[in-house]
C-alpha cells in the first residue's frame, strides 16, 4: 500500500516529493484492445500517470441496469495502467462535461419532470447514491492505500462554472468517503473568481484548468489557495470540433512553450487530452451558448499527443523533449504501430426504407402528445412522430415548438423539408391538405444532449407539441427508433434510390488481416455507421468538417464484414471507399 497525500507544496508519495506528470485518456473512447498501446505511448512519453473521467450514463444507460463489461470495463482499464507502473486519477464525479452525451449523467434523469440536477435535490443524490453504490466498490481494491495504482479522486467537475451550491459539494465528498474512498480527492475549476468561490470545498485540494497563461492562472489560485502543490488538472492542448466549423489544430511550438513554463514553476499538470479517441454510437455531446446549439463530431481526435487513431504526432515528440529537461528519460521505446489498410470500394447494394421497416425496429405507442424521448424510456437516436391532419385546409405553415435537435418532415411520405434546432432563420414549411386529410409524419435526430453550461436539461425530440398553423396536432403514433439492434432488418436488391427518404443501406467485404482503417463517404448526406453491428458514429459529409469516421482494426473480423448505413437523405453514390487515413477537415 502507498501513500499519497500534500505536505506544504507539494505531492508526496509515501513521504517522498513527486510531481504529476499526466495525461488523460478515456477508455470509453478507445476500443479495450488498444488500452495498452495507448497507454504504453503514454508511459514512453515520460509521463507517470494517466487521468479518466469515468460517464455515468456509461455504465447505468437505463435506470439499476449496470455495465462494466468490453468498454465499460474500467477496472480492467486501471488494472493495465498499473502494470505498466503508472498512477491513476479517476474523476467519477455525476458530471464531466467532456464533450459528452449530457456531460456523462444518464438521460432516464429527465423523466423526473421535477428533478434537479448538480445541487442538493434529494432525487438528484438519491439516484448518485444508487449508483456508487455499484461503481465505487470496484475501485476501492484499486486505490494506493490497498496497493492498487488510484491516488487521487475528483469530487465533482468544474462546478464553479455552473452552481454555488457548496452542501452538495459535500454531501458527495462524504459520499465517496463513507464508501471506502480514502485517497487524495480533489475539485478542479477555471481559474477566475466566480468558478473558484463556487467550486473549492473547505479543507479538498483545489487545481485549476486552463490553456495558457499559467502564470495568471496559479496567481489567481493562490488568492484561494495560499498553500499547498499547484496543479493544472486540465491543460487543454489540443481542442474539439463541431459539425459546421473548422477542425482545430493548436500549434506544436506553442503547446511545449506553456508546458515548460508550467514544469518550470514546479507545477504539476494533467494533458486533456493525451489521447482523445472517438466518440462512437451517440455518445458526442453539443454545447449551447444561449444563442446557437451546436453538436459535437464523432472524431474526439483533439489534436494532441497521440491522434484518434493512436498514431504518435508531432505534439508527442515535442512534449517528450520538455519532459527530458526535469526527468531522467531512458531512450524511447514505442510499441509497434498498429497496421492501417485501404480495403477499397464496398458497393452497398441492398437496402430497406425505414418507413417499411419499422415493424422491424420498433413498438408504436400511442400518446395524445407528441412526447419527448425521455418520456418513452430513450435515450438517443431518433423518434419519429405519426398523426392524421383532417382536410381540406389551405396552405398552411407547420410549427415544432420546439425540436431537438433536428425533423425531417414528410406529408403522405412525401419529403417536404428539415427543421433545424439552429436554424432559426430557415423557411417555413408550409404545405395543404387535401379533402380526404393526410398522414404527417416527423422523425426527430437526437444530436446530443447539451454537455456544457447553464442548459443541461435538455429533453430530445419534440420538446412541447406540433402546430399546423394555430392549432396544436394531438393522438400521435409515436416509434422510438435507438438503432441499437438492426438484426431483423429485411435488405432488398434493386436499382431503386430512395431519394430524400430515410433507408438502411447495407454492403459486404472481404479482409484477409484485420487493421485500423477510415471509412470515407464521398457522395453520402448524413446519417449513421456500423460496422459488424457496432455503431461507429454519425457522419455528416455535407457540412463537415470530418470526411471520415475511424474504424479500429478489432472490430473488423477475417472473412466477410457488414457495413451499414442509416441514410437521411439519400446518396448520390451507391459505394463507400475504405481507405488507409482519417481526413478530419
Amino acid at each position: 500500500m502507498s501513500i499519497f497525500a500534500v505536505e506544504g507544496n507539494q505531492f508526496v508519495l509515501d513521504g517522498e516529493p513527486i510531481r504529476i506528470i499526466s495525461g488523460a485518456i478515456h477508455y470509453f473512447r478507445v476500443v479495450p484492445e488498444y488500452w495498452q498501446d495507448r497507454l504504453m505511448k503514454l508511459k514512453a512519453c515520460g509521463f507517470n500517470t494517466v487521468e479518466t473521467y469515468v460517464p455515468w450514463n456509461f455504465h447505468e444507460p437505463h435506470e439499476g441496469q449496470f455495465n462494466f463489461e468490453g468498454m465499460a470495463d474500467i477496472v480492467k482499464f486501471i488494472e493495465i495502467a498499473g502494470e505498466l507502473g503508472l498512477h491513476v486519477i479517476v474523476r467519477p464525479s455525476p458530471y464531466i462535461c467532456a464533450e459528452w452525451e449530457f456531460g456523462g449523467m444518464p438521460a432516464w434523469l429527465l423523466a423526473d419532470p421535477g428533478m434537479r440536477l448538480r445541487c442538493f435535490h434529494q432525487p438528484f443524490l438519491d439516484k448518485i447514491d444508487a449508483y456508487f453504490d455499484v461503481l465505487l466498490p470496484k475501485l476501492v481494491p484499486l486505490l494506493c492505500t490497498n496497493g492498487g495504482p488510484i491516488f487521487a479522486m475528483q469530487i465533482e467537475n468544474e462546478y464553479g462554472s455552473y452552481g454555488n451550491d457548496v452542501q452538495y459539494l459535500e454531501y458527495l465528498k462524504e459520499s465517496k468517503i463513507k464508501r471506502g474512498i480514502d485517497v487524495l480527492l480533489f475539485t478542479s475549476d477555471g481559474p477566475e473568481d466566480f468558478m473558484l468561490q463556487g467550486g473549492m470545498v473547505p479543507g479538498v485540494l483545489e487545481t485549476v484548468n486552463f490553456g495558457s497563461r499559467p502564470k495568471e492562472a496559479f496567481d489567481e489560485l493562490r488568492i484561494y489557495q495560499p498553500e499547498g502543490p499547484i496543479m493544472c488538472m486540465e491543460y487543454w492542448n489540443g481542442w474539439f470540433d463541431h459539425w459546421f466549423g473548422q477542425h482545430h489544430i493548436r500549434d506544436t511550438a506553442d503547446v511545449a512553450k506553456v508546458f515548460d513554463e508550467m514544469l518550470a514553476m514546479d507545477a504539476s499538470v494533467n494533458f486533456y487530452m493525451f489521447h482523445g479517441g472517438t466518440n462512437f454510437g451517440f455518445w458526442s455531446g453539443a454545447n449551447d451558448d444561449g444563442i446557437k446549439y451546436m453538436p459535437t463530431i464523432t472524431s474526439y481526435d483533439y489534436d494532441v499527443a497521440i491522434n484518434e487513431s493512436g498514431d504518435v504526432t508531432e505534439k508527442f515528440y515535442a512534449v517528450r523533449d520538455v519532459v527530458a529537461k526535469y526527468v531522467e528519460l531512458g531512450p524511447l521505446e514505442l510499441p509497434e504501430p498498429i497496421k492501417k489498410k485501404a480495403y477499397g470500394q464496398v458497393n452497398m447494394s441492398q437496402h430497406a426504407s425505414l418507413f417499411e421497416s419499422l415493424d422491424k425496429l420498433s413498438t408504436p405507442v400511442q400518446r395524445t402528445c407528441p412526447d419527448p424521448m425521455e418520456m418513452l424510456g430513450q435515450n438517443s437516436g431518433f423518434i419519429l412522430y405519426t398523426t392524421r391532419i383532417s382536410g381540406p385546409r389551405k396552405e398552411t405553415e407547420l410549427n415544432l415548438q420546439n425540436v431537438h435537435d433536428r425533423a425531417q418532415i414528410f406529408v403522405n411520405g412525401e419529403f417536404k423539408g428539415v427543421v433545424e434546432r439552429w436554424n432559426k432563420d430557415a423557411k417555413p414549411i408550409s404545405f395543404s391538405i387535401p379533402s380526404e386529410g393526410a398522414q404527417l409524419s416527423v422523425l426527430v435526430e437526437n444530436m446530443g444532449r447539451i454537455n456544457y453550461g447553464p442548459y443541461l436539461r435538455d429533453m430530445k425530440g419534440i420538446t412541447e407539441g406540433i402546430r399546423f398553423g394555430a392549432q396544436f396536432l394531438y393522438h400521435w403514433t409515436i416509434h422510438t427508433l435507438p438503432l441499437e439492434d438492426l438484426s431483423k432488418l429485411e435488405y432488398a436488391s434493386s436499382e431503386a434510390k430512395h431519394e430524400g427518404q430515410p433507408a438502411f443501406y447495407k454492403g459486404t467485404f472481404r479482409v484477409d488481416e484485420t487493421a485500423d482503417t477510415f471509412l470515407e463517404l464521398k457522395g453520402w448526406n448524413k446519417g449513421v455507421a456500423y460496422i459488424n453491428g457496432f455503431n461507429l458514429g454519425r457522419y455528416w459529409e455535407m457540412v463537415g468538417p470530418q470526411k471520415t469516421l475511424y474504424i479500429p482494426g478489432p472490430l473488423l473480423r477475417k472473412g466477410e464484414n457488414e457495413l451499414v448505413l442509416f441514410e437521411l437523405h439519400g446518396a448520390k453514390e451507391s459505394v463507400v471507399t475504405l481507405g488507409d487515413s482519417a481526413i478530419l477537415g
